[in-house]
């Protein structure tokens, strides 16, 4: 058995990267180390796998007791495994992610965690380790995850405008998606995923806007059988046969 000795000496963590939406703006939750390595730097809440623990127990109890975060569905997005990418010896490690509306949950950082606070996407930039990279990794596959999956049932109010919805993908998608009112409108609600409440918003200064709430056999539906979302214009006309064959696709 000495020969397999060598491959016995890696360890395991999770990293956990918790994207928050709260009146339009996309952050993420992030740690101030408490130990070394980078001690005093900013990273995601990770750490080290029990022996005697699966990978999603391990994610789920990290945040738990980085962050005191419970009750999060958390998704794996891929493993980072750069042979230098911790200094004290080879760890891998599994990064998973997450969005949560902000504004249901209270952040209460213990362990390693100094602070724990949640960051504008667009300021971050430098982490602890490789935690940059995860996180850039991570806000890919939310980006690829909004054009494949109906997102916001449980991060808008129960009755929202189509402005709202619409700065929700915008935060997700970056400015410079460039998203045109119009047509945001006009595919949203092709989609029939709404329902029109035939209400106005209250106690507004300007025109009050029209009230929307999801159907919600129709976004599970969705989230069940995925769709094709894009939200820019196509440049080129589709095929009025092609339309027919694509019941979710939105070219």
């Amino acid at each position: 058995m000495n020969e397999f000795n060598e491959y016995f000496k890696s360890a395991f963590t999770v990293d956990n990267v918790i994207f928050g939406f709260d009146e339009g703006d996309l952050k993420v939750l992030l740690i101030k180390r408490g130990e070394d390595p980078h001690k005093g730097k900013w990273a995601l809440p990770g750490y080290f796998v029990y022996p005697n623990e699966d990978l999603d127990t391990a994610a789920k109890r990290v945040l738990d007791e980085l962050t005191g975060l419970r009750n999060v569905y958390l998704e794996q997005v891929r493993t980072f495994g750069a042979v230098n990418r911790h200094p004290f010896g080879r760890v891998i490690t599994v990064a998973y992610f997450s969005l949560i509306k902000i504004s249901d949950y209270t952040i209460q950082p213990s362990s390693i965690a100094q602070k724990a606070k949640w960051h504008a996407i667009a300021k971050v930039k430098e982490l602890a380790f490789d935690h940059k990279e995860i996180l850039d990794a991570c806000f890919n596959r939310l980006k690829w995850l909004v054009r494949s999956r109906p997102v916001g049932f449980e991060l808008l109010p129960p009755k929202f405008t189509l402005t709202e919805l619409q700065h929700l993908y915008e935060a997700i998608l970056e400015p410079e998606a460039g998203l045109d009112k119009r047509n945001f409108r006009k595919k949203i609600l092709s989609m029939n995923l709404l329902i029109d409440l035939d209400e106005t918003q209250e106690g507004v200064a300007h025109r009050p806007a029209r009230l929307y709430q999801f159907d919600k056999d129709k976004y599970e539906e969705f989230l069940a059988e995925g769709f094709n979302f894009e939200l820019k214009e196509s440049k080129k006309k589709e095929k009025p046969e092609h339309r027919k064959k694509a019941r979710h696709s939105f070219p």
